[in-house]
């Protein structure tokens, strides 16, 4: 594409680039193998031309016309093999000044698709509601979990543009607005919506998106964090914890916060696997909504209860995927690979033997040392739990659940907060059935935590964060 520039500003010209992290191997014969992040691609018969127009991508931004001008004719079977790998293909758009791409489009899917149409001066456009901007690596970076691509603005004239669209607008307005030429103007928003990011009218004036019943039910949020965590793609995020996955990540356990220690009560394995109630009869025990009782619980059943459902059982090597190694452990319920981030923290309201307050269990040790006991905060933290339970009185004991994000960021990059979820119903089904098992019950709880939790608990955020709460009780 070659704008036309009226008013004598520079043109623009369509480029196209292979990803950072695309290799590009010729074989001993005319063939190619192309590694991307998606995939290894075996290409054979290859001309020449076309294996010497992938090494140049690989070396940065191209256009079409200075590969065409190299080989002559142009590379026959190259429009082939880049529709092959589109989920390697960076299309950019520069000016002719020389000062490189003002916008590129990065794929974000293993195979999306790039088309780049002309749109009139006066055809409404507008930003989808699901697409935001965020900053990496000096660049502003405009991206939605509904495109295949995520977008570079790396000139003060694209950014302008992309910014003007909260409301609908059109090319020209959008170019009287900002003061981009109009020929520049339009080519941008052509890339814009050909990555996925803008939306174009259609010819009643009317934006599909916001008609579309099976969006309607989706926010930005949720959608956003859906398809991040669903997938191991790259989005030009640093690491999540910029530490050395040769290091086996942080310890198994969170230790030292230096309050009192009280070791709990450890029952005897052989009688909890002899005895109580079957498995099955517990599944099917109907579930209800909390009753808090106004019972007091002992030290006894809290320590039998934290050694059925979270103790380590043991420690020893882990392996990941690639062949990273790592220090993990066994508990009652499951954890990817042995990583176990969630921590617990108890809140006691009526427990005999252990002191009123918030508590943090090691697991190692099966130990309660005591984090808080400023009685505000914990009327608080009990206060919520009733609140969320919809009753009258405070639940015996609340549990916390926390979530130590490096030691699953480190290896599982942008899946690591959705294992955790996945970990936190783990956590909390055996909880469930254990407690049943005691004659006790153990509810989950929709707690509105916003930050009081996390100064409550004393939590380094967002090194660890609260993921979810349970109150522990007698059956009413």
């Amino acid at each position: 594409m070659k704008a036309q520039n009226p008013d004598g500003s520079a043109e623009t010209v369509r480029l196209w680039s292979l990803t950072e992290e695309t290799a590009v191997e010729t074989g001993d014969d005319d063939s190619l193998v192309i590694v991307t992040w998606w995939r290894e691609h075996d290409l054979h018969h290859v001309p020449g031309a076309v294996r010497d127009s992938l090494h140049r991508m690989a070396l940065g931004p191209v256009s079409m016309a200075n590969l065409a001008a190299a080989a002559g004719s142009g590379p026959p079977g190259l429009d082939e093999v880049l529709d092959r790998l589109t989920g390697a293909v960076v299309h950019s758009l520069a000016l002719t000044d020389g000062r490189g791409p003002i916008v590129s489009a990065v794929p974000a899917r293993q195979a999306p698709r790039f088309r780049v149409a002309e749109l009139g001066m006066d055809r409404p456009v507008k930003l989808s509601r699901f697409a935001a901007f965020r900053s990496a690596d000096g660049t502003l970076v405009l991206e939605s979990p509904l495109a295949g691509y995520r977008v570079l603005l790396t000139d003060v004239s694209s950014v302008r543009v992309a910014t003007a669209l909260a409301a609908a607008t059109t090319p020209r307005g959008v170019a009287a607005a900002t003061g981009v030429p109009p020929h520049i103007t339009a080519d941008v928003l052509a890339y814009l919506v050909a990555a996925g990011v803008v939306l174009v009218a259609d010819a009643e004036a009317e934006f599909a998106e916001d008609h579309d019943p099976e969006l309607a039910a989706w926010c930005h949020d949720d959608l956003m964090f859906h398809t991040r965590s669903r997938t191991w793609q790259r989005t030009g995020e640093p690491p999540a914890t910029g530490r050395d996955p040769a290091s086996g990540g942080p310890p198994i356990v969170k230790r030292g916060s230096g309050g009192p220690v009280v070791p709990l009560a450890r029952p005897d394995v052989a009688e909890l696997t002899a005895g109580g109630p079957a498995l099955a009869a517990l599944q099917e025990a109907d579930h209800h909504c909390p009753a808090f009782s106004g019972r007091t619980l002992t030290g006894e059943q809290i320590g039998e209860f934290l050694f059925r459902s979270a103790r380590v059982r043991s420690v020893g090597p882990g392996h990941l995927p690639g062949g990273l190694s790592h220090e993990a452990s066994q508990r009652p319920y499951f954890s990817v690979a042995g990583l176990y981030e969630l921590e617990i923290y108890l809140t006691v309201n009526r427990c005999s033997g252990l002191v009123r307050g918030i508590h943090h269990y090691d697991p190692l040790d099966h130990a309660l040392t005591l984090v808080n006991d400023d009685e505000e905060d914990v009327a608080q933290m009990l206060d919520m739990a009733m609140i969320a339970g919809g009753g009258r009185h405070r639940p015996s004991a609340l549990l916390n659940v926390t979530a130590r994000v490096a030691r699953t960021g480190w290896v599982l990059g942008s899946a690591a907060y959705a294992t955790t979820l996945m970990h936190v119903g783990a956590l909390q089904q055996t909880l469930y059935l254990n407690a049943r098992a005691m004659g006790l019950d153990a509810h989950a709880l929709p707690v509105d935590a916003a930050d009081r939790v996390d100064r409550a608990l004393k939590l380094e955020w967002p090194a660890e964060v609260g993921v979810g709460e349970c109150a522990l009780d007698f059956p009413d």
